[in-house]
């Protein structure tokens, strides 16, 4: 198993940051926890990889929760990359911000973007992404 740490990044004036992934999927940002690194490191560290807003803009609101599910293809037309064999174990904080401009420094996560409460879980590719977004999103405009 896999440890993997992220976030929620809430601005009140532009909603939620969801990122693409892979030009495949959408996902919050999040990716693995490096040796030496906490779970909030991480999720710091993650998200200024994936979206462009610095750590030091990033105010944090606490931990939201954990849940466990499996990876997506990097290349989803690749027969020789076995799906969902990869479990994973994501920790996921809630930080808020004022920061507006989003640029991805990762070329593996090419894109991301604001979007309202209401929208993430119909972008989010992965349906345990969805779910954890749903039980957790009435904590997010606090």
């Amino acid at each position: 198993m896999r440890a993997v740490a992220g976030g929620i990044v809430w601005n009140p004036k532009r909603g939620v940051v969801v990122v693409n992934q892979h030009h495949n999927s959408w996902s919050l940002p999040k990716g693995h926890i490096e040796k030496g690194e906490t779970p909030l490191l991480a999720a710091l560290r993650e998200i200024e990889e994936e979206t462009g807003i610095p750590q030091s803009a990033l105010l944090l609101q606490g931990k939201l929760g954990e849940y466990e599910r499996t990876h997506i293809k990097k290349n989803p037309d690749d027969p020789t990359e076995p799906e969902g064999t990869e479990l994973r174990h994501i920790s996921i904080f809630l930080f808020t911000t004022s920061y507006e401009t989003l640029h991805p420094n990762d070329k593996e996560n090419p894109e991301a973007r604001w979007v309202s409460i209401d929208e993430v879980s119909t972008l989010l590719t992965h349906p345990k992404d969805k779910e954890f977004f749903e039980l957790i999103k009435s904590k997010i405009a606090v």
